[in-house]
């Protein structure tokens, strides 16, 4: 992996992690940010986040051997030594666009260019480029270390070689990458976490069932199978004529509103935003979010250190 340098654009939640995940898999990065704060916060996240992995088995890696991997950086032409740059900023079509016109300025017409959006049209970002053809979107899930799928984008001009370039990159550091053939806003991932949470937050709206045993019945049904059997699976196992059936009498009771509940715009409304105000379907006040996330993350850590271990003993 020492063959690859790259740059990633944003010390956020999102780049930070994905620095992480390519440090640890001994590839050289440079991570830069504009906000010298949040490249130190960045620092000590990733530290602590390489010491929890330990703990848990994940990762037997010193971690000033992980760290030193990674060059934090203000400066946007440090990216010039890279063969691949991955953009991590907020989601700002009019940011993205300004920084990959920017990057075409600066970085030798070689270096590929991937974007970490979670939905927006990777031809809409490529629309200033002059060279449409080396940008792919990269969709990492949060947290970038942790959850194995990368969602590959296809734009209409990327070229072959970027995305087999791509998607050869990605299984080296341990990824599932997917490629998606059209760029549709929200992609895949996205589009059917939020049908399931349209579906979920009417139910609620309806009072039919509490936040609780709704996702309860969620995470010990369908969540529980879905980590062995995809949706287009499960139906093939049950039956697709059974599917059909149920097709007919249900679909026509499944929400299916185009504008956020009144639900959920009452609570941003209010400022019921989640475990960052305290409140959101559920009371945080006293939870400690990071601990929070913290738990969560170990949680994933088990799950997935258990999947691997059942996909060694397949092989």
């Amino acid at each position: 992996m020492k063959n690859y340098n790259v740059s990633v654009i944003g010390a956020g939640t999102m780049g930070r992690g994905i620095a992480q995940l390519l440090a640890q898999k001994n590839v050289k990065v440079v991570l830069i940010d504009l906000n010298k704060e949040i490249l130190e916060k960045a620092i000590t996240y990733i530290q602590e986040q390489v010491m929890l992995f330990n703990e848990h088995g994940m990762l037997d890696r010193d971690m000033n051997d992980v760290v030193e991997n990674i060059t934090f950086s203000t400066d946007l032409q440090d990216v010039n030594n890279s063969w691949l740059v991955i953009e991590a900023i907020p989601e700002k079509l009019e940011l993205k666009q300004e920084l990959f016109k920017k990057l075409e300025e600066i970085c030798d017409p070689t270096i590929r260019f991937a974007t970490n959006t979670s939905g927006l049209s990777i031809d809409d970002i490529a629309k200033t480029m002059r060279n449409p053809e080396r940008l792919i979107g990269t969709h990492f899930f949060m947290p970038a270390t942790i959850v194995p799928l990368v969602e590959v984008v296809k734009g209409d001009l990327t070229s072959t070689d970027v995305i087999n370039d791509i998607m050869e990159f990605l299984k080296k550091v341990g990824k599932y990458p997917a490629l998606i053939n059209k760029s549709i806003p929200g992609f895949i991932g996205n589009r059917i976490q939020h049908a399931i949470a349209r579906e979920a937050i009417s139910i609620l709206e309806k009072g039919i069932a509490s936040a609780e045993d709704i996702d309860l019945i969620v995470r010990w049904s369908i969540g529980i199978r879905l980590l062995f059997t995809g949706p287009l699976e499960q139906r093939d196992l049950n039956g697709l004529d059974v599917h059909y059936n149920i097709a007919n009498y249900l679909y026509k009771d499944l929400e299916n509103r185009i504008s956020p509940s009144p639900l959920l715009k009452s609570k941003v409304k209010k400022g019921e935003l989640g475990i960052k105000s305290g409140k959101g379907f559920y009371d945080w006040k006293d939870m400690n979010e990071s601990e929070v996330m913290k738990r969560k993350n170990i949680e994933l850590l088990k799950v997935i250190k258990y999947l691997h271990s059942i996909e060694q003993h397949d092989k």
